[in-house]
């Protein structure tokens, strides 16, 4: 059986995320997340967390992180805290804070370069300042939601993928899941 770490890695990058960027509330964290998986498969042809993006009217969705954040499993809500905090105009936001320390032990050193690199360079970002950022024109989301028009509907890795390195990335992404799937 092969171990991927894949809920070690998110919780610890939600960890991570939290502790070295401002204001990190869900949708900033869905961004970071989501920049760390399709930036990863573009070089490596693997996701870090293992989640699956769903293309969203306001970017990109990690719908089974979504959902658990309502009631999350006890390993992360050993870890993790969820708490919302209500504006005078109505809004409310879903704060995220950390209760343990991050644990680089599951992740790689390019896995932890990345980390670091996406954490420096939204550190002082707010959520909707990020919004650009996941919404380029022929970027994943972008092709799913606007391009193809298929709303709501799963964000393909392949499409982190640039034309330059595609067949190289493609081919150890396909031999990953062969694999993945024989030894699973």
């Amino acid at each position: 059986m092969i171990i991927t770490h894949h809920r070690e890695k998110l919780i610890n990058a939600i960890i991570y995320f939290c502790q070295e960027t401002s204001l990190c509330n869900k949708v900033k964290l869905f961004k970071l997340l989501y920049h760390l998986d399709f930036e990863h498969f573009a070089q490596t042809g693997r996701s870090v967390t293992g989640l699956q993006y769903y293309a969203w009217p306001k970017g990109p969705v990690p719908v089974e992180l979504q959902q658990e954040i309502e009631e999350p499993k006890p390993d992360m809500a050993e870890k993790v805290s969820f708490e919302p905090q209500y504006f005078k105009n109505g809004g409310f936001s879903l704060n995220i804070n950390p209760k343990a320390e991050f644990d680089s032990s599951s992740f790689s050193k390019r896995e932890l370069a990345l980390l670091k690199e996406i954490a420096d360079r939204y550190a002082l970002m707010k959520a909707d300042e990020m919004i650009d950022s996941t919404h380029l024109p022929a970027h994943p989301w972008d092709r799913v939601y606007r391009i193809e028009k298929r709303k709501n509907q799963a964000i393909p890795y392949e499409y982190a993928v640039t034309a330059s390195a595609d067949h190289e990335i493609l081919q150890a992404a396909k031999e990953h899941q062969e694999m993945l799937a024989h030894y699973a």
